[in-house]
């Protein structure tokens, strides 16, 4: 269902009551639009009511949710896939969620206004979010859902394996969005596979015949380095990438990309809300550092994936809003004024230099 489209008109009296002839209309008419004055200003005391006490926006659309993805957003709330597919642009990330916490953090994100739920085999959650997704009342349909191939089901026999994994521990029986989790095979005791890391064609491959059962809609990489993302695309792919993790690159060559961790991650979070453009922006604008950083990521193109078990920080990280041009130059400056840095690279531990 779409909502209706409105078109502006002056405000000035004479013209309003030429178009509707308001002095014209008969007494049922004007009882009519006192009662839906009347309606309108109950929904709207609905509306905000629920939203202060934090129990999200009341369905006043069906299924439709796109008009309340975010209050004070011009920001877009999706972005499309080559599939056609439509990924929004904030989602609940659901790393390092523990057992009895996951679950209502994903029901607190589908009723504040979220419909993008990341997750993967390895988070080891998968079952809870599945759950908090069913008895959620939010149709399957309306909700994208992302997991992950994790490294050691890189081998193409293994792959539909950890898939129906995957689905039957959701409770679904198709995922919007499977990534290869880092471009890393591993065999089944966790030491290299270097023909499959090296060449992984064959898990795309795999991955590709999953889209045409029906089990995944779209296909992806994640911590892919360009060097690794040519060596995979220089193949006769059926299905290109549809979404990665870098910026410059990946805009030249319509890959549209993921921040999984936009505070900086692995304890890094602090800081980076700390940073001084940051807490400026948020004071001069009225909004949290946290939402700056969100805000800024999405203005630049990217999906973002926020985690928290916290669920103030849930809602508060699905209110974005656009940046002013000169202070999102601002944010760039700052962030190209240092060197880059990597919070997560398990490349000793894996035994191979993940981003050579």
């Amino acid at each position: 269902m779409s909502l209706p489209t409105y078109q502006c008109v002056p405000s000035d009296e004479p013209y309003l009551k030429a178009v509707t002839g308001i002095n014209n209309r008969p007494e049922k008419y004007h009882k009519f639009i006192r009662i839906l004055t009347l309606s309108t200003i109950v929904i709207t005391t609905l509306y905000g009511i629920q939203y202060i006490l934090g129990i999200g926006p009341p369905i006043l659309f069906g299924g439709c949710h796109k008009g309340f993805y975010s209050s004070r957003t011009e920001l877009p709330i999706y972005y499309t896939l080559p599939s056609g597919d439509k990924i929004p642009s904030v989602a609940l990330g659901v790393w390092k969620a523990s057992k009895n916490e996951v679950g209502l953090a994903v029901q607190t994100a589908l009723k504040a206004g979220y419909r993008h739920i990341d997750g993967a085999w390895t988070y080891g959650n998968e079952a809870e979010v599945g759950e908090a997704i069913r008895t959620s009342g939010v149709p399957r349909k309306d909700i994208w859902l992302t997991s992950k191939l994790w490294n050691t089901f890189h081998a193409p026999e293994d792959v539909e394996f950890a898939l129906d994994e995957s689905l039957a521990r959701l409770q679904t029986d198709y995922l919007d969005l499977y990534l290869i989790h880092w471009p890393v095979a591993q065999n089944a005791d966790s030491s290299l596979d270097k023909e499959l890391t090296a060449n992984p064609y064959p898990t795309w491959q795999k991955l590709e015949e999953m889209v045409e059962k029906g089990k995944v809609r779209n296909i992806g990489i994640s911590n892919f380095n360009i060097r690794r993302i040519q060596n995979l695309t220089g193949n006769p792919l059926k299905y290109k990438p549809a979404v990665n993790q870098l910026i410059e690159w990946a805009k030249d060559n319509n890959l549209l990309l993921e921040a999984y961790s936009p505070f900086g991650g692995n304890g890094r979070v602090k800081d980076s809300l700390a940073v001084p453009v940051v807490k400026e922006i948020a004071a001069e604008l009225g909004i949290t550092p946290a939402q700056v950083l969100l805000s800024w990521q999405v203005q630049r193109g990217n999906v973002v994936l926020p985690k928290s078990v916290t669920p103030s920080r849930i809602i508060e990280n699905l209110q974005i809003t656009t940046l002013p041009p000169a202070l999102a130059n601002k944010l760039e400056e700052a962030a190209a004024s240092h060197r880059p840095e990597r919070s997560v690279d398990p490349s000793k531990d894996w035994g191979v230099d993940i981003f050579d």
